[in-house]
């Protein structure tokens, strides 16, 4: 039976615990890589690593499935633009081109959900505004032109 160096064992429970307070960041809420990079960067950078590789490997941590999860939620509970969507996703520390590319896949969905929340807004604030401002306001905020004619043609 061989028996582990006394620095092997406590750089071995180092990282253990490296990993349960890892585990316990991403349990609570799930995060983008990124995000956990920069809540451990006081760690050890080679630890960290490791612990991410292997969080990955147990699919702990997937960026591609956390793009899904943030877009369901915000389509959950706000009205937004693919252009803001995606703003906020890449704020995560998600790279853009996964973002785009869950944009290009889902594209029938994601103008859906544009059309219904530039609709909700026009519905919200076409009594105290108008069109013209609307659209104005709706441009700003990142709503494709042909998503905005679309709303306004199914909300008259």
């Amino acid at each position: 039976m061989e028996y582990m160096s006394k620095e092997k064992f406590e750089e071995a429970e180092i990282i253990e615990k490296l990993r349960n307070k890892m585990l316990k960041y991403i349990v609570y809420k799930k995060r983008s890589e990124a995000e956990i990079r920069q809540k451990f960067a006081e760690e050890d950078e080679n630890m960290v690593e490791d612990a991410i590789e292997y969080f990955k490997e147990l699919n702990y941590i997937n960026d591609s499935v956390y793009i899904e999860r943030a877009v369901k939620e915000y389509m959950a509970l706000k009205n937004m633009s693919i252009k803001e969507l995606s703003y906020k996703i890449c704020q995560k520390g998600i790279s853009k081109s996964l973002v785009d590319d869950y944009i290009c896949q889902n594209k029938e969905s994601m103008l859906e959900y544009e059309i219904s929340s530039a609709k909700a807004i026009i519905l919200k604030k076409q009594n105290s505004s108008e069109e013209q401002e609307i659209r104005d306001f709706l441009f700003k905020k990142g709503y494709m032109s042909e998503s905005v004619s679309i709303a306004f043609d199914e909300v008259k």
